[in-house]
């Protein structure tokens, strides 16, 4: 409406200004007060019609701009022969002129209605239209990417649980005839791991779930390898309830067994996993992370490349980028050992003061 008036008020005020009869101005407010909301409309269902049958920008341009010429050279004229009919007033005193004046007079103010009604309407709705369209767009891509995501996670997984329980059916082998009483215990915890593994199909857990499997599973090679190995366990309690994607320690502990305190040949090879909240403050801004370490005080690592089929770290670093770009996994080593430090960003909760101060918390 604001628009309508303005363009009225706008096409009569040079009859005021030159000081035409007030019975002309007030007919022709009239006639713009009906013409321009005729005109829009007319110049929005056409719009309709041409996005609907999907013309180009180019062509709806066009035609638009024809039809306001048209429709405001008859509109023009129409005004002309009122005036003159009921109020005896012409327009254009020269009669020769006179149509024709009108329709290019009314053709260049129904272009310029056009291009009121394109910066009114049309580009908020074409913004609008744009701004839909990148969302979808968007959002298709973020379901492709977590579709992608899914896929590799799943390929990931069904390497993951074999590669572990054909290391883990090699360790009771070598129990076998050695000590079968205690290989027929290492099964009966390999079935409790296993079942534990398939009862919940989620891919993320908790810290505390998944230290409790890694123990279990360290079981297993602590019997093997008796005196030969220890572990260490320092998990901070308020970590203990964050979510981790599931077996993403376990790689890093058996790397850390086999290649690490194995490899010592004095017989006391160390493992030590730690987890901590980094940044737990209260009150701190920084980032809250959740910082797992897995140290073993073996020779270090090779300086050889990676074996064929080596899976192990791999899996740990593709996990935790697919689960958050910012997710780290570093390596340090030495002669006196080496470290693998787990980094991931962890959204912050609001937890009670007592106790644990952070509630579950997923992976940010």
């Amino acid at each position: 409406m604001a628009i309508v008036t303005a363009v009225a008020a706008g096409q009569t005020a040079p009859a005021v200004m030159f000081g035409q009869p007030t019975s002309l101005v007030v007919l022709q407010l009239s006639f713009w007060l009906v013409v321009t909301p005729v005109q829009i409309l007319v110049l929005s269902l056409a719009f309709d019609r041409t996005n609907r049958r999907g013309s180009s920008a180019t062509r709806t341009l066009v035609e638009s701009i024809a039809l306001s010429a048209v429709i405001g050279a008859c509109d023009l004229v129409a005004l002309g022969w009122a005036t003159e009919r009921w109020l005896g007033i012409r327009l254009i005193p020269d009669r020769q002129l006179s149509e024709a004046a009108l329709a290019l007079v009314g053709a260049m103010v129904g272009t310029f209605i056009c291009g009121i009604w394109a910066l009114a309407f049309v580009l908020p709705y074409t913004a609008e239209q744009s701004r839909v369209r990148t969302a979808q767009a968007e959002r298709l891509e973020l379901e492709a990417a977590q579709l992608r995501s899914a896929a590799e996670l799943a390929r990931l997984r069904s390497q993951l649980e074999p590669h572990f329980l054909l290391n883990t059916l090699n360790t009771i082998a070598g129990l076998v005839t050695q000590d079968p009483r205690e290989a027929r215990r290492l099964i009966g915890c390999l079935g409790d791991l296993l079942r534990d593994s398939l009862r919940d199909q989620e891919e993320m857990q908790t810290l505390d779930a998944e230290v409790t499997w890694l123990r279990r599973y360290t079981e297993i090679l602590s019997a093997r390898h008796g005196e030969a190995l220890r572990f260490d366990w320092d998990i901070q309690q308020n970590a203990r309830s964050v979510f981790l994607p599931r077996l993403l320690l376990q790689p890093l502990v058996e790397n850390a067994v086999k290649h690490g305190a194995l490899r010592r040949g004095s017989g006391d090879g160390r493992v030590s996993v730690r987890a901590y909240l980094d940044g737990a403050e209260t009150g701190s801004d920084q980032p809250l992370l959740l910082v797992c370490v897995v140290a073993d005080n073996g020779p270090g690592l090779s300086t050889a490349p990676p074996r064929e089929g080596a899976f192990g770290l791999r899996s740990v670093e593709r996990r935790l980028k697919l689960k958050s770009p910012r997710a780290n996994l570093k390596l340090e080593s030495s002669s006196q050992g080496t470290r693998a430090i787990v980094t991931l960003p962890v959204a912050r909760t609001h937890g009670p003061t007592t106790g644990s101060t952070h509630g579950p918390a997923e992976v940010a």
